[in-house]
Formats: structure tokens, C-alpha cells, sequence
């Protein structure tokens, strides 16, 4: 694209918004920067057959539509993956500043259950909770009336338990995965364990390449064992000796780090009001932590 086109122009300006969009609708950052590359392509076809009033919002109607197309071609992928299929987590340093700046619909724990809307409801709720888009204004780029639109999006936002008059889950709250931390290093299992709530519930993603349970698992007691398991054979192996944990921070909110016999993986934790582990989500599969632990700059 040539640079001193003003598609080119706007599309520089709008890449990582772009981005924070795509990203947002399909849980993974790879997908979403193919779909930003596709629309910079139409965008240079669409200058010299189109007459654009208004490139910002040409890109932000091609970018959603793009994307609800590449859910799709997903959906079926999705539906045969091996295991709970769970969205691919981005070191916070990594994610463009405009994308982090608003961290709504960020967090790994909302793009999972986002994956239960359709993809038009997971565009109208990403459009009007990050990016502050009526219904009115999202009406013609999903080609529904703003009624419609009003509709996806209390539907979509009672899916993802969003309500603006109780306070969030807490995600990875600083202190206490410091506290967790600590104890891990400690050997004390037993203690972080017993932070769970006793229907909490855990999700593991090993895409087939790392072995995780194939349906999520309910209970403190039968989560307790699936990581007692874990453990109890790295403190047990001379050569592992304590399994390598740290806080990192991805998708602007702190999670853990595992290393253990090679394998690493991000353990993303929610917080029930009483403070206590509510739900937890680790992801083991090495294609999606490519962006895990890299911060920009780095090779």
C-alpha cells in the first residue's frame, strides 16, 4: 500500500485499534492481526473503486465484518479441538498501548465466555463495552436494526455477567498471586489449595500437545488432585526440584507462570467477593504462548 495513500494513512492510524477489535472477537492475537492485514488490502482495493466518506469508520465496518467471518471458519476447528479450547493470552507489554489503555473485554476469563455468543453478538458487545459504540452507530455495520443490536448486547453482556451495578470478579489480583506464589515456592500446595472455593472450576487447554484434562474439572477437591498430581512429581524429581513460578502479567491482568520438565504454561486465576479461587484456566498449548512472555522489542 502505497504510503502517501490516505487508506494507508488511516489504516496506520487505526492499525491497533483494529487490532484491540479483532483480538477482542476472537480470542486469539495471530488471527487478529491477519484479519487487520486483510482489511489494509481492501482498503487499497476500496480507494480506487470506492468513493470512502469516512476511512475510520470504512476500517471498523470491514475489520467486524472480517472478523465475524473468520469466527466462522473457526467455529468448526473449535468444536474439534482436543480439550477445553481456551483463548490465547498476550503479555500485557506486547499489546499496543491503545489496546491496553481500555482493558475491557480483556481479560482471558471474558474472551472465554465470550466464545459462547454468536459472532454478531460478540461484535455488538465488543463495540458498545470497549469501544463505546451505540447501538445506533453499530446497527449498519452488522446490517441489523439499532433494536436488534440492542437486543445482542444485553443478551451478550448477561452471557459474559456483565452488569454495570455489582462489582467484577477480581482477576489475578497483585497481592494474592504474590501470596501464591510464594507458597508454591514454599511447597506449600496444601495452603494454596485450600484458597479454593469448593465449586470452583478448571479449565486446561493443552491443544493436544500437553497433557490436560480433556472436560473442564468442578470441585476443590478433584482440582486439588489434578495439581496435587502435577506437583508432587516435580518436588519428587531430583533433577526438576521446585517447579519454576512467577507472576507474569497478560491481558493487562496478573497471572501465574509454570515451569515444570520442560513444559510451560499460564495459569490465569478468578477471584470469587470472599476472596477465595472461584475459577481457573491454565493454558499449556506452546502455539499460544508465543506471546505469553515476550514483551516488545524482543526477538
Amino acid at each position: 500500500m502505497p504510503s502517501t495513500s490516505p487508506a494507508a494513512t488511516a489504516w496506520r492510524g487505526e492499525r491497533d485499534r483494529l487490532v484491540g477489535i479483532a483480538y477482542r472477537m476472537l480470542g486469539d492475537f495471530g488471527h487478529a492481526e491477519d484479519v487487520v492485514s486483510e482489511v489494509a488490502v481492501e482498503a487499497l482495493r476500496a480507494e480506487t473503486d470506492t468513493d470512502v466518506r469516512s476511512w475510520p469508520a470504512w476500517l471498523t465496518t470491514t475489520c467486524v465484518r472480517r472478523s465475524i467471518d473468520r469466527l466462522r471458519q473457526l467455529a468448526a476447528t473449535r468444536e474439534e479441538y482436543p480439550g477445553p479450547w481456551l483463548p490465547e493470552p498476550v503479555a500485557t507489554g506486547l499489546l499496543p498501548d491503545e489496546v491496553v489503555a481500555n482493558r475491557e473485554l480483556l481479560s482471558i476469563t471474558v474472551l472465554h465466555l465470550a466464545e459462547q455468543l454468536t459472532p454478531e453478538a460478540r461484535a455488538a458487545v465488543v463495540l458498545h463495552r470497549a469501544f463505546g459504540m451505540s447501538a445506533v452507530e453499530i446497527a449498519p455495520l452488522l446490517d441489523r436494526s439499532p433494536d436488534a443490536v440492542r437486543q445482542l448486547i444485553s443478551r451478550g453482556e448477561r452471557r459474559l455477567r456483565i452488569d454495570d451495578h455489582a462489582p467484577a470478579p477480581a482477576c489475578g489480583d497483585p497481592e494474592a498471586v504474590a501470596r501464591i506464589v510464594r507458597a508454591i515456592e514454599q511447597g506449600d500446595v496444601t495452603g494454596v489449595l485450600a484458597l479454593l472455593d469448593e465449586d470452583a472450576v478448571l479449565w486446561t487447554d493443552g491443544g493436544g500437545r500437553v497433557k490436560s484434562a480433556l472436560n473442564p474439572i468442578f470441585g476443590a477437591d478433584r482440582i486439588a488432585r489434578f495439581f496435587l498430581g502435577i506437583l508432587d512429581k516435580a518436588w519428587a524429581d531430583s533433577e526438576s526440584g521446585t517447579p519454576g513460578v512467577a507472576a507474569v502479567d497478560v491481558n493487562g491482568q496478573p497471572a501465574l507462570s509454570l515451569s515444570l520438565h520442560g513444559v510451560h504454561d499460564v495459569l490465569v486465576l478468578e477471584f470469587s467477593p470472599d476472596g477465595g479461587i472461584s475459577e481457573l484456566r491454565r493454558v499449556a498449548n506452546p502455539e499460544k504462548l508465543t506471546r505469553a512472555f515476550r514483551l516488545r522489542g524482543d526477538p
